[in-house]
């Protein structure tokens, strides 16, 4: 992928950084990660022509969330007790709007109720059985949780609880005794395979949104930075910014709101911005892996991360379309 670069109005998603090893990703397969962020782009490029910023936010999220390649809606992750639980969010820029929402268990695609939230009422943020009380009260596509459950999930499942009952993977207990050292974390594909969208519209609007099934094997509750504004989402007038990665970190960094800090604050470009944040302060902190899309005002668009691959792709005011993977 080249650098950063500019466009009048569009849109840039991503579709994960747990992106399978190159040797284990077959032509098939690659084929069909490539065409579902390409119908993505499609999607949101569609709905910014005649729309504004958050309807290309939503509509290309919503392309991956019903696809069971990606670790949000149709392919989320399957929790420690065999469901699924997901949380989204999104921000506009112009007037910092919001709407969150986690662990929700039937809703369709929960970046529709994220929006919802954020439109049709004073929270910001809605929790699970509220949130899909929220849901049905407004409309918004319900189904049975069994429908997200998908085989590569489960099987994804059974290799965490694998690894965790060997303590081998990333701890899901509460009250680890301190002199109790971490085991080593899982790999990328257990728990970055979040989806989002930034777009710019005609008149300069900016909205970011951000999906996700969370950690395989998690319990007790456990939310990462996807459905928290500031960690996972972002806009502001400057910028929009959408994660993806070990969401724990990402909360604690507050990264996505730090691009937009240092931009405002530090009057640094958006590249410089992003690269200081993902090589520099989150990495820090190992494993402080992810990624990360962003779009700024002016246009310039970026994709970056400190793994191995993220599933990415941008397309412009034109049609001009690209998507990457590694």
């Amino acid at each position: 992928m080249p650098g950063p670069d500019r466009i009048r109005w569009g849109l840039v998603i991503h579709g994960g950084v747990g992106v399978l090893p190159e040797e284990d990703l077959t032509p098939d397969l690659e084929r069909a990660y490539r065409e579902a962020l390409t119908r993505s782009l499609q999607a949101g490029h569609a709905a910014l022509q005649e729309g504004k910023a958050e309807d290309g936010v939503v509509e290309a999220i919503r392309v991956m969330e019903d696809s069971p390649l990606f670790n949000a809606g149709r392919g989320s992750n399957v929790g420690a007790d065999g469901r699924v639980t997901m949380d989204a969010s999104i921000m506009t820029g112009e007037d910092l709007a919001a709407g969150a929402v986690a662990e929700v268990t039937t809703v369709r695609n929960p970046i529709e109720l994220a929006r919802m939230v954020m439109e049709g009422s004073p929270n910001v943020f809605m929790v699970g059985a509220g949130a899909e009380a929220f849901a049905r009260l407004n409309g918004i596509d319900v189904t049975p949780n069994q429908w997200f459950v998908t085989e590569r999930r489960l099987r994804a499942l059974e290799a965490a609880a694998a690894r965790e009952a060997a303590g081998d993977g990333t701890p899901n207990v509460l009250g680890r005794p301190a002199d109790v050292p971490l085991p080593k974390p899982d790999p990328p594909t257990r728990f970055a395979g979040t989806v989002g969208a930034v777009a710019l519209d005609r008149e300069g609007r900016i909205c970011a949104g951000t999906s996700t099934g969370g950690m395989a094997n998690k319990r007790f509750g456990r939310i990462g930075d996807s459905p928290v504004i500031g960690a996972g989402t972002y806009a502001s007038d400057l910028c929009g910014v959408s994660c993806t990665g070990w969401g724990e970190y990402f909360i604690r960094n507050a990264v996505a709101h730090d691009v937009a800090a240092r931009m405002a604050y530090l009057e640094v470009p958006l590249g410089e911005a992003v690269d200081q944040v993902i090589h520099g302060s989150l990495q820090d902190q190992r494993p402080g892996l992810g990624g990360l899309v962003a779009l700024s005002r002016d246009g310039t668009v970026v994709m970056d991360f400190n793994t191995a691959g993220m599933y990415r792709g941008r397309m412009d005011q034109d049609g001009a379309l690209e998507v990457g993977i590694y």
